[in-house]
């Protein structure tokens, strides 16, 4: 599934409440994303409160903006991307050649504490 940041604008500030209402809307948004097979990941916010990137795993920009519409969230930018992970490079050293103690690269999935070995 591909994967996208959302930025989005919020002039008057973001308003989700750390309580009861917040988890209901929050609820609402995951099934209506739901039926366009959109997974919200999770979000950043800015201090200020004013911009969110958020992280979603979707068919298509489309579905995004169509959840969007129906979830009255504003769409500034989408753009598809795909993870960077440092620690994928494990046991390789600056010139790019593997360390004569560590040669192998840590597998994306494993966690890094499997590497202790």
């Amino acid at each position: 599934m591909p994967r996208f940041i959302v930025e989005r604008a919020f002039p008057g500030g973001l308003d989700l409440p750390t309580n009861e209402t917040g988890d209901r809307m929050c609820r609402n948004i995951v099934r209506t994303n739901a039926e366009e097979g959109v997974t919200w990941v999770h979000s950043y916010v800015s201090l200020d409160r004013t911009r969110t990137y958020c992280v979603y795993d979707a068919p298509t920009p489309e579905a995004i903006r169509e959840v969007a519409h129906r979830n009255q969230l504003p769409v500034g930018s989408i753009t598809e991307v795909s993870v960077l992970d440092p620690y994928f490079y494990l046991g390789i050293g600056h010139s790019g050649k593997a360390a004569a103690t560590s040669s192998r690269l840590r597998a994306p999935w494993l966690p890094f504490s499997y590497l202790a070995a």
